[in-house]
């Protein structure tokens, strides 16, 4: 359940926070894939880190909104909020390449949430944007038993049949091509920097937030070295 928040700042951001269901995890995701989908020159919103004050709960008269509330205080993770923008609805055009870049973008880090049923895709000042990249990077939810081998998931398929844009997509191999130049060990390195230490937590194999920015880039970059995920793309 996120929300529709003014920071200090006087800007307007969907608040996605961090004591939801799914954790701090899901916000890791969003910060890694929306920084990602930018490095890779596609349109998606600035990203923030918005501080919580208990303040804001103590106010709130809706029970189940201050539990979540007073679960978020501290570190969350603000989107612009982009006033006047559509949901992608398929009548928009999409171009070739754009579209390319989104399907390159969801299969190498796996999400599994752009379908017709869930779009993530916006519309606003007449381009596409993408959001909402919380259900990318599945395997760090099985990390509560130990970091895993990233063998498994350097591997792993991408299932590219329900995709919104797989159709519209251009040349993947083409696309592939430039964007395996440009997204490198160090470039990752610098995106999974951004991720506040905060919502990084400890799990056995990875007691720091270095140790998991580490095992993070070690998952990203084995993927990165192959092309098993990428449909109809072979290396």
């Amino acid at each position: 359940m996120p929300g529709i928040v003014e920071g200090d700042d006087l800007g307007t951001y969907v608040c996605k926070f961090r004591g939801a269901g799914q954790g701090p995890r899901v916000l890791v995701a969003e910060v890694i894939v929306g920084e990602l989908a930018r490095r890779i020159g596609l349109n998606t919103p600035v990203q923030v880190v918005l501080d919580l004050v208990a303040d804001i709960a103590r106010y709130e008269a809706d029970e189940e909104v201050q539990d979540l509330l007073t679960a978020s205080l501290g570190l969350n993770l603000g989107i612009d909020f982009l006033p006047g923008s559509f949901g992608f609805d398929g009548e928009a055009s999409a171009s070739p390449e754009v579209a390319a870049r989104v399907v390159w973008l969801d299969a190498f880090c796996a999400n599994v949430d752009r379908s017709w049923r869930n779009p993530n895709l916006l519309l606003w000042g007449d381009e596409l944007w993408v959001i909402d990249h919380g259900a990318s990077l599945y395997f760090h939810h099985g990390w509560s038993n130990g970091v895993s081998d990233p063998v498994r998931f350097a591997g792993q398929p991408w299932d590219a049949s329900d995709h919104v844009l797989r159709r519209r997509a251009g040349d993947l191999t083409a696309v592939d091509a430039e964007l395996s130049s440009l997204v490198t060990p160090d470039l990752l390195a610098e995106v999974v920097a951004l991720v506040p230490d905060t919502w990084l937590d400890p799990v056995p194999g990875a007691e720091s937030p270095e140790e998991l920015r580490a095992a993070y880039l070690r998952f990203l970059t084995a993927r990165l070295g192959t092309r098993q995920w990428l449909p109809g793309v072979t290396r």
